[in-house]
């Protein structure tokens, strides 16, 4: 998972799809990797990215010469840009003993690369959530993992699901858990590192988890009276002494009877913090 290439590669050969993509390490590769790809195109760092970071749009074989060198001259893949119905993402946890908890499939909406609001349960077709569940699982266990996974997809317009990255670790995607699951990701990542079998994932209300990114603090510290008097609504601050654009500070979970009602919460919230 550390770096895009192997993660991928790994990906495929266990039989699960991806957006196409050509390795690049170094400049003699960039005209073959290209010349297999269809632009628009992205060229990212095989590795130290994430949010956004680390990669460039190119939609010319000399932009792509361009981008490398801006990206260090460094190992690198070349992706292809799929147009999107939407992104979504499945948290899961598995005890050594392959015993799975799988959460809700969850909706994931981004701003500049960074994942700003998460909504569950996604709004998507049944087939379309089941399918995720099932290729998180098989990469699960290909992997024989355990612990905490994250797995985020790319769906297409025509119901494709394309596994875009996973994260082993308790995922931002899954920090809606805390308040709305019967089991957080958190105490999960405990209980199958201690032996323990997978807790409840079960959902027990509709949410929409919404981070809090650094740029709110512009004037001093956030109007947080707002959130906290709001009863459906749980504020978690991370303890971050620096506050900095683009950097997650913390995060919301708006809970209520239907996924309509928290957005109108975390809506009007997150009209409070910026105002």
């Amino acid at each position: 998972a550390q770096d895009r290439i192997r993660e991928k590669t790994f990906v495929r050969e266990h039989g699960l799809d991806t957006v196409a993509f050509a390795p690049v390490y170094e400049v003699s590769d960039i005209e073959e990797s290209f010349a297999e790809l269809n632009p628009p195109l992205l060229m990212k760092t095989a590795s130290m990215g994430y949010d956004g970071k680390g990669q460039v749009r190119v939609d010319s074989l000399d932009a792509a010469m361009a981008a490398f060198e801006q990206l260090g001259g460094r190992a690198c893949i070349l992706e292809e840009m799929v147009q999107l119905e939407g992104e979504i993402s499945v948290v899961l946890a598995r005890s050594k003993s392959g015993q799975t908890a799988i959460y809700p499939v969850a909706e994931n909406h981004h701003t500049n690369g960074i994942l700003d609001t998460t909504i569950v349960p996604a709004r998507v077709a049944p087939g379309i959530a089941d399918e995720a569940r099932n290729m998180a699982v098989r990469l699960a266990d290909a992997m024989d993992y355990c612990g905490v996974l994250g797995v985020e997809f790319f769906l297409t317009p025509r119901g494709e699901l394309l596994i875009n990255e996973m994260a082993p670790r308790p995922h931002n995607s899954g920090h809606f858990t805390v308040d709305a699951c019967a089991t957080s990701q958190f105490e999960q990542q405990v209980r199958v590192l201690c032996g323990l079998l997978p807790g409840d994932p079960q959902l027990l209300s509709p949410v929409v988890m919404v981070n809090l990114m650094g740029d709110i603090w512009n004037n001093g510290d956030p109007a947080w009276q707002d959130i906290l008097n709001e009863p459906q609504a749980h504020l978690h601050l991370y303890g971050k002494h620096e506050p900095r654009r683009g950097r997650k500070m913390g995060h919301i979970n708006c809970l209520a009877s239907d996924v309509d009602t928290a957005l109108d919460i975390a809506a009007t919230l997150r009209a409070a913090l910026t105002a």
